[in-house]
Order: C-alpha cells, then structure tokens, then sequence
C-alpha cells in the first residue's frame, strides 16, 4: 500500500515587523526520492510524445496523406488540454496531487495503446487512410481529456513546496524532465521499430504503452498519498498549521502568509474556508506572462511541426519514409539536449530570474529558427534545430515561474493550470499552421516565426515584471490584482 505522507513541522522563520503572532512555515523541502518519482511522471509523457512525433511524419508518408493532415490530427487534443488542464488543477485541490497524476498517466497509457493499434491498421490495410487518422485523432484526445491531469498536479506539488527565490530552479527541474524524455524518446524510437509480427513503425506506441504501465504502478506504490488538508486553494500542504493568531495583522510582508492558514481554526467544525476566485487568463497580473507564453508556445509549436517533415524533404527520404525515422530522431534529440542545458545549466548557473530567462529565450530561438530556415543537410539542420530549441528551453520555464511567482501561494493548483492550458493551445492550430505554411512558401513560414519571437521580445520588455520584485522572499504572496 502508499505510505501516507507524514506530517512534517518545519521550522518557523522570525515574524518581521515585531509581531507577537505565530510566524507561518516556509514550505517544506521535496525529498529527491520523491522528485524523482514526479520526474519520472513528466519523463515517460515527454519521451512517448516525442517518440511518437519522431515516427509520425514516416507514418504520414507512408500512408499517402498530405502533410497537414498528419498535423491537424492533434488538434482536437491540443483543445481538449486547453479546456481540461485548469479543471484537473482544481480537482487537485480536492482530490490530491497524486490522484490527478495517476489519471494523467492512465490516459496517457490508453491513448498511446489505441493510436498505435489504429495506426497498425492502416499501415497493414485494413483501415483506409481518413479512417486511420480519424481514429488516431479520437484516441489522441483521450491524452487531452485525460492526461492533462498529471501536469498541472505535478508543477503545483512543487510550486507549493519551495521558496519564492527558489521556484524558477524547480520548477526548472520538472520543466527539464521533458527534456530528458525528448531525448529519450527520439534516440529510442528507431529502435523500437520492430521489424517481426508487422509491428514495424508503431512500435514506439506499443513500447511506450508499457512503459508507462510500469510507470503508473510504481507512483501508486511508492509516491506518499496527499489528500489535502486545507480548503480548495490550489496547494497541497505537508501538514494543516495554526495560524497561532487570534486575529489577522496585516504587517506581514513575507512569503504568502495569509496562505498558510488551515481550513478550519482550531476547535471548529473542519469545514472548509472559501476557496479564492477562479484565476482568469486575463488576471492583470498573470496576463503578461499568459501573453508570452501563448507567443514563444506558438513559435515552437510551428517549428516542431515543421521539423520533421523538412528533414524528409531537404534529406531526400520522401519515397523511403521508414528511413527518415532515424534522421528526425537525431534532429529532435539534438534540440532536446539542447533544452537541457539551458534548463540544467544556464538557468541555475547564472540564477536567471523568470524575466530574464524568458526574453533572452525568445532572442536565441529567433537565430535558431532563422539558421533553421537556411540549412539544408543534417548537420546544418541539427544545430538550427538545437539553438532554437535552447531558446524555448530558457523561455518556457521562464513563463511558468513567472506564472507562479505572481500569484498566492493558495492560487498554485489554479496557475499550473492555466500554464498548461497556455502550453496546450500553442498546439491547437500552430503545428499544422506552421506545416501549411512550410508546403506554400518555406520563407514565409519561418519569416513568421522569427516575427513571433520578435513580437514576444517587444512585448516582454515592456510588459513582464522585474526578477528582483518576483523571486524576493520577502514579498508579499497577496499580489495586487489590479
């Protein structure tokens, strides 16, 4: 059975000001073993996702579609994850972090099982190939419906456990587990391409399908269970505390105090307290970083789109599509490293607060995707490909903590979620955008592209708060909202 997760009591920091009240806990430090478990949740999601992309530009070549279609095929996903993500960040609230990511990883696992079996329908003839991309389609949005639970649960598990100066650095850490998964995923992939029982290019489906079974049994032995304790405000706490005070001053100016306050005062009833407002797009103070991040999340969205199938058409390997699987896989995994060293070693190697980290992100992507734009052998394409990505790599998590940092601490669940809403409607329309523009006029579509990250930087500078003001400690977690 789970170990129930123990009631912890860190230690109190001094109340500033001279107040005589209890002082509120920082949150409490996540064990590794424990990060690694939430790790290992966005790990198995990032390298399915990628090893699937790695063979779906072949998968789409060898069933005799237009491009577009393959890229259209997710979309009724991507909207899924836009509209279910900020819902699953709430019923985290009241059903606990863990609850949500075991159902993100079960639809994970069942949309990755049907898409693979519909897609080795096709490929043997026995679906034609509209009936073959509909089912796909329709199975794809079971990850959308469904697995748009485990990220928001993961990112508020962590964002609700560390110190303000210290949430980019994690929040990095998770970010950085799709990282390791899309290097994981592409470099696995060709491998995976079994050549017995006609398994061949869905393998990586079939694979990843187990995977993440085992995956899933391993959260539900080994990751403590955290039913909350407190009232629906968008964190899970370690343990309820006291606010130790019989009223409420108003001198505090530390890390979100008023969010520490139990559910119910000592001695009461142990109903809930009012849950805060539902936390809009439009929140004056989250909407810079939403209108950021809808732009660098686009940008990528159309260069991901575009990746594979370029490396097909500037590698010659459009009438030997089972070939290109391993090209593309090298391009992708090539940019994967590439986000990993910004979210591993540029990030925390220069503290880089989140307004740094996302406009210098949006500056390098733009050279990326201009290099991109003008590379014609793998090589060329590798490195256009990997600067690109190590710009989206510095600007994402950069959004995301930007996100959280300009909320309460009580708004964590609901700021995941809209952070995941944000990152899933980049894939709406962007991807297949981005591949129908590539198939009308290539310069066009990049020269978009580069005009996106041109827009983001502009609008950043002018728009997005200070580091110094965001990642201080000692500021007040009760963000003006007007």
């Amino acid at each position: 059975m789970a170990e129930v997760e123990p009631h912890l009591e860190p230690a109190l920091p001094d109340r500033p000001n001279g107040g005589d009240g209890a002082a509120t806990p920082k949150p409490s430090s996540i064990s590794r073993g424990r990060m690694a478990l939430l790790f290992t949740v966005m790990l198995v999601t990032a390298a399915g996702n990628t090893a699937m992309q790695s063979v779906m530009p072949s998968i789409g070549t060898a069933l005799k579609v237009d491009d577009v279609w393959i890229s259209l095929a997710y979309t009724w996903s991507a909207l899924l994850w836009v509209i279910c993500a900020p819902i699953w960040a709430r019923r985290s609230d009241q059903r606990g972090r863990k609850a949500m990511m075991a159902l993100g990883m079960t639809g994970f696992i069942v949309s990755m099982g049907l898409c693979g079996l519909f897609l080795w329908f096709g490929l043997v003839g026995l679906l034609s190939a509209f009936w073959t991309l509909l089912l796909f389609a329709l199975a794809r949005s079971l990850f959308g419906g469904f697995g748009s639970a485990a990220p928001p649960a993961v990112q508020a598990y962590v964002a609700s456990r560390t110190a303000r100066s210290e949430r980019t650095q994690a929040l990095s850490l998770i970010a950085s587990s799709f990282g390791v998964g899309t290097v994981i995923g592409p470099a696995l992939a060709p491998l995976m391409v079994f050549p017995f029982w006609g398994i061949g290019l869905t393998g990586p489906f079939i694979s990843f399908t187990l995977i993440a079974v085992v995956a899933l049994v391993v959260i539900k032995l080994r990751l403590p269970n955290d039913e909350p304790q407190f009232a629906a405000r968008g964190q899970a706490y370690d343990a309820p505390y006291a606010s130790g005070s019989s009223g409420a001053p108003n001198d505090r100016n530390y890390d979100d105090e008023e969010d520490d306050a139990p559910a119910s005062a000592p001695g009461s009833s142990g109903l809930p307290t009012e849950a805060p407002p539902k936390l809009r797009w439009l929140d004056p103070r989250i909407r810079p970083w939403v209108i950021t991040g809808l732009g660098s999340g686009h940008a990528q969205a159309m260069v991901l789109g575009i990746s594979g199938f370029l490396v097909l058409d500037r590698l010659g390997l459009r009438d030997s599509p089972a070939e290109g699987t391993g090209p593309v896989g090298i391009v992708l995994m090539s940019g994967a490293l590439a986000t990993l060293l910004a979210q591993w070693g540029l990030i925390p190697r220069f503290n880089m607060g989140p307004r740094a980290s996302t406009l210098s992100g949006v500056a390098v992507a733009a050279v990326g995707v201009v290099m991109l734009g003008f590379a014609q052998e793998l090589q060329s394409i590798a490195l256009g490909y990997s600067i690109a990505s190590l710009g989206f790599g510095l600007a994402r998590p950069g959004t995301t903590a930007g996100t959280s940092l300009a909320v309460s601490r009580a708004e964590q669940g609901q700021a995941s979620g809209v952070v995941a809403s944000v990152a899933g409607a980049s894939f709406v329309f962007a991807p297949a955008l981005g591949v129908g523009l590539y198939n009308f006029n290539e310069g066009f579509a990049f020269s978009l592209i580069v005009t996106i990250c041109i827009a983001v930087l502009i609008s950043g500078w002018r728009s997005l708060q200070s580091d110094a003001k965001l990642t201080s400690d000692s500021t007040s977690a009760d963000q003006s909202s007007g």
